[in-house]
């Protein structure tokens, strides 16, 4: 085993911040995952370690800056998802790990990868389950992965239609203030759909599914009373759901379909004495054959990093209640 010392010369603070990660996180995981200790002096990030672990963490720590410099947007959890990727190549080089990365390609040629372990989980749990649970704060990924998904499972001709659902609740607002019919009123409840399916999939193809109704965003209250056959089925904030609501959409699956539930339990906008049916579903479900639950934290938070700090800042006084008992 050979000791190597490197050092990857940096341009910038927010390069280093980048590489680095909040409070050095990047930098306790490469010494976690490869041993190898992370120094940042003088413009520059040194590497300490055995040759070997450090060529792997070079590598992907120059890619990044390249990138970086290149024009391309990095954030620190894509360097985080590349460092852990490389668990198991570090030794001789070989396969990856089977949960190494679980990329999905929803159209074309793009790629949409996991940038966390709980990431690669749920994309694990919904190939391996017919009804997936995936449960976490905002900024996760639940419903993007989720929508990539049903995308690649229609082209690669494993179901016929997607159907993208969500319950339209007031979030604080009531529908009736806003302008419009009934239809007008409920588009902003179903407008982050249509955000991920237009970051999916290009315009012209996007429009001939919706037009055909291949795909079909609707308000939950349109499910009653149907079964989707061959259909790859999301249900979207699904906190706010009641216990009978859900009940209901769980039932609509048919033969050859599939059913994501996502949701974060900390956000249920239902009123007081109302029950949400995610909570309920999970407890009854637990351990039922078929039923997959992937659950995702503030480590896995991938919009802007401080909406990862504000993640566990609400969850922590949470928890600490729970503990106590306090409601």
């Amino acid at each position: 085993m050979t000791d190597a010392d490197i050092s990857i010369p940096v341009r910038t603070t927010d390069e280093a911040r980048t590489l680095l990660g909040p409070l050095d996180s990047n930098a306790r995981l490469i010494r976690e995952l490869h041993g190898v200790s992370v120094l940042a002096r003088d413009g520059s990030v040194r590497l300490l370690g055995d040759e070997e672990h450090v060529a792997v963490v070079q590598a992907v720590l120059e890619e990044s800056l390249r990138r970086m410099r290149s024009g391309v947007k990095v954030a620190t959890q894509d360097v985080a998802g590349q460092l852990r990727q490389t668990l198991g190549l570090s030794a001789g080089g070989g396969e990856p790990p089977a949960n190494a990365e679980r990329a999905v390609r929803p159209a074309g040629s793009g790629v949409v990868r996991p940038r966390t372990e709980g990431q690669q989980r749920y994309l694990k749990c919904i190939d391996d389950h017919d009804v997936v649970f995936g449960v976490g704060p905002a900024g996760t990924g639940k419903t993007y992965l989720a929508v990539a998904k049903a995308i690649q499972a229609m082209k690669e001709g494993e179901v016929r239609r997607l159907v993208l659902v969500r319950p339209a609740v007031e979030a604080g607002e009531k529908l009736g203030f806003l302008p419009g019919d009934f239809q007008a009123k409920i588009d902003p409840y179903l407008r982050p759909m249509h955000d991920a399916l237009q970051d999916l999939l290009d315009p012209r193809t996007r429009m001939r599914w919706l037009e055909s109704e291949v795909v079909e965003v609707c308000p939950l209250a349109y499910m009653r009373g149907r079964t989707l056959n061959q259909s790859f089925v999301i249900l979207d904030e699904a906190q706010n759901t009641t216990v009978p609501q859900m009940l209901m959409f769980l039932t609509r699956l048919g033969e050859g379909s599939r059913m994501v539930v996502t949701g974060d339990p900390s956000q249920v906008d239902l009123p007081g004495n109302v029950r949400s049916g995610l909570g309920d579903a999970l407890r009854r479900l637990d351990g039922v054959e078929g039923i997959g639950v992937a659950r995702l934290g503030a480590e896995d938070v991938v919009r802007h990093e401080v909406v990862s700090r504000i993640v566990s800042a609400y969850e922590t006084p949470d928890r600490q209640r729970r503990d106590r008992g306090e409601s």
